[in-house]
């Protein structure tokens, strides 16, 4: 027998701390000034190039990002440091993942009207991790109390929707009755503060959603009418560092490699018709017709990006409730994002609306969540 599975709650947890682009601007600035006063010989021997200033017009027309939530501003914002400052917990603490993640799993549980006890199964899906093992997400699922079992994945900033598709399998197929898909971020200690192409595009932040048997849900649901993943490798975004930034011994010497790197105008150029093409296969393979979507709710990095697919996808320019957009907000967070947006944007559909979730990004991955709102 197999069942129908829905999402029936979400959660979001959301750094205390904000860094807005004029005190972004005002770090990066007074970095490049330091570099190239430090470095004035070798860059009049044009032996290396001279650090340009940033602005608040620059990434706002780059990004439409204007602020984003953090976990420690006080590195990010020193012009000798450049990274966040994150102290290094022991092992016998709860980690700063499972921590975010154990947030927003409570709040994802209570929103559905479930506990630990209806949960057998924790997906922890983050484009970056804390650590090798033990897996966060057997962490989460102990200091939420939770039996079963629970794992890993990483699929870059899909691995929201790529964890949705996991658990909505399983409970498809009945080898679970409930799953949390958990996907903590701390993107800002993989972000490379000190490159003026990417230094603004990093958010921290947190997100969790419930996925069950539909026929178990106790309230208002989304029910997964179907999922699709599809993959195909590139280099134009990349991060060789697995594990996070923490602060640096005295004489590590920095490596550029080791932290985010993106070649933004092939992404841009390359991603969008893949995206544009996977929702439309995917709707029209679900019997929807791109004008009777209600919602498209897209990974946050971009809104360029974003505008260009909804533009291509529903044949004209979107509204701005039919295609949330929370980047100004939380600016970029990885596999978060489109779930933040889906967890803010989706109380106003009606019962029989249709709505799409689509994470995309290095890989190249792209997700996607065909959904159908039920009262």
């Amino acid at each position: 027998m197999t069942h129908i599975p829905a999402i029936t709650g979400t959660g979001l947890f959301t750094p205390e701390q904000t860094i807005s682009n004029a005190e972004l601007v005002e770090a990066f600035n007074a970095y490049a000034d330091l570099f190239n006063a430090q470095h004035a010989e070798a860059i009049a021997a044009g032996e290396i190039e001279a650090k340009e200033p940033s602005s608040e017009a620059f990434i706002v027309k780059a990004s439409g990002i204007e602020q984003r939530h953090v976990i420690d501003k006080t590195g990010i914002l020193d012009p000798t440091v450049m990274h966040p400052l994150l102290r290094q917990r022991g092992d016998e603490e709860p980690s700063l993942m499972a921590e975010m993640g154990v947030d927003a799993a409570t709040k994802a549980l209570a929103a559905a009207g479930r506990s630990a006890d209806d949960i057998d199964l924790v997906i922890c899906a983050a484009s970056n991790l804390e650590r090798a093992y033990p897996a966060i997400a057997v962490e989460i699922q102990n200091l939420l109390g939770v039996s079963g079992f629970a794992f890993d994945m990483n699929v870059a900033c899909s691995s929201a929707t790529f964890g949705i598709q996991a658990a909505a399998d399983m409970v498809r197929a009945g080898s679970v009755r409930a799953a949390l898909v958990v996907n903590p971020e701390i993107c800002s200690a993989h972000l490379e503060w000190r490159d003026r192409d990417c230094h603004f595009i990093f958010g921290d932040v947190a997100t969790a959603t419930l996925v069950e048997r539909a026929d178990a849900a106790s309230g208002a649901h989304f029910e997964i009418m179907s999922t699709r993943c599809a993959t195909a490798f590139s280099n134009n975004i990349r991060n060789n560092n697995g594990f996070l930034r923490r602060s640096r011994p005295d004489g590590l010497k920095d490596r550029r490699d080791m932290q985010f790197m993106q070649n933004g105008r092939k992404v841009f150029k390359e991603v969008v018709p893949i995206v544009s093409d996977h929702i439309a296969d995917h709707i029209t393979a679900g019997g929807i017709d791109a004008g009777d979507l209600k919602r498209l709710w897209l990974h946050q990095a971009n809104k360029s990006m974003n505008d260009f697919i909804g533009r291509k996808v529903l044949g004209r320019a979107p509204a701005p409730e039919e295609q949330p957009n929370i980047l100004q907000d939380y600016a970029n967070t990885s596999s978060a994002g489109s779930i933040i947006a889906f967890s803010k944007h989706s109380d106003d559909l009606q019962a029989g609306d249709h709505g799409l979730i689509c994470s995309f990004g290095a890989g190249y991955s792209v997700g996607s969540v065909l959904l159908r709102r039920h009262a």
